[in-house]
């Protein structure tokens, strides 16, 4: 079986400052590891990408967001099957969800 055949293992990112996501085969703890760690999964397919607002101090998911739209805008989005945002935030939450519909991502709330 050559590899292109091979079954492959989900790829499911998280970027959460606290929540241990144990569904999650990679987590990044701030924007700036997650937009590192979103880089790194530039050329693969990501099943999953969990995405909190406030990600402690003053850091928040949106440079992740940011950079989910730039390459949207630039005709290259990632492919996500589907962004979950997760958030004890809800007017950041819905910003998050609002943003990435925009660029026809597939987001949708979720409880982690």
């Amino acid at each position: 079986m050559d590899e292109s055949s091979a079954a492959r293992s989900a790829i499911i990112l998280g970027i959460d400052d606290l929540r241990p996501l144990p569904r999650a085969t990679r987590i990044a703890r701030t924007s700036h590891e997650g937009v590192l760690l979103l880089d790194e999964h530039r050329d693969q397919e990501i099943d999953e990408l969990w995405l909190d607002h406030d990600l402690g101090g003053d850091d928040s998911i949106m440079p992740v967001v940011a950079l989910l739209e730039e390459t949207a805008f630039d005709g290259r989005p990632f492919r996500i099957g589907m962004i979950f945002v997760h958030s004890a935030n809800p007017s950041g939450a819905e910003t998050v969800v609002r943003v990435l519909r925009r660029w026809d991502y597939r987001v949708r709330r979720a409880t982690a």
